[in-house]
């Protein structure tokens, strides 16, 4: 049977006419590009999710790897790192004490020379003590033997020719021949001299 209200939308239905305007090719070739740009889009969109997806597995593993290769580099680094500073610090304290040597011997061989100066300045003047003394006993020997040689002389002459080349009283140690012989410290020096 036939329902009523069915009846009736079955015939309103069939009493409406839909029209459709005739599109335009421009409008159809529009709307085409439009689609094709949204579906490239959105396969551009989803391979670039899957290409960073990709590049991101990839990037771990490149760090994955560098941590297993390079952790036992990084460690023998930092150990040769530290091995430097060790021996860095020990050659200080060597240069240190090598310094503190060094300064120490200077100061002997400083000490030791100013030492060796005042010596050398002693054994300078004793020399010259020496040197007059052994001038004043050459002096002296030389003052008696001329007067040994000169009282020979008086003594092997006659007596009236001594009185001729006797020397006058304070002209001791002269001899005849024009020889000055001095005799005391004072006429020693101003011959020196």
């Amino acid at each position: 049977m036939d329902h009523p209200v069915l009846s009736a939308a079955q015939t309103l239905v069939a009493d409406t006419i839909v029209t459709r305007p005739l599109r335009d090719p421009v409008a159809l070739a529009s709307d085409v590009a439009l689609l094709v740009s949204a579906v490239a889009l959105t396969v551009l969109a989803v391979s670039l999710v899957r290409f960073l997806g990709q590049w991101r597995q990839a990037i771990k593993e490149v760090r994955l790897t560098v941590r297993q290769n390079l952790g036992p580099v990084s460690d023998r680094a930092r150990s040769i790192s530290d091995n430097v500073e060790f021996i860095t610090q020990a050659l200080r304290a060597d240069v240190a004490r090598l310094n503190a040597s060094v300064k120490s011997l200077t100061d002997r061989l400083q000490q030791a020379s100013d030492h060796m100066e005042a010596r050398i300045d002693e054994f300078n003047a004793l020399m010259e003590v020496v040197q007059g003394e052994a001038e004043d006993i050459f002096l002296d020997t030389a003052a008696t033997v001329r007067g040994v040689r000169e009282g020979a002389r008086a003594l092997g002459r006659s007596p009236a020719r001594s009185d001729d080349n006797a020397a006058p009283p304070g002209e001791l140690g002269r001899s005849g021949d024009g020889d000055d012989v001095p005799t005391s410290r004072s006429e020693r020096e101003a011959v020196e001299s």
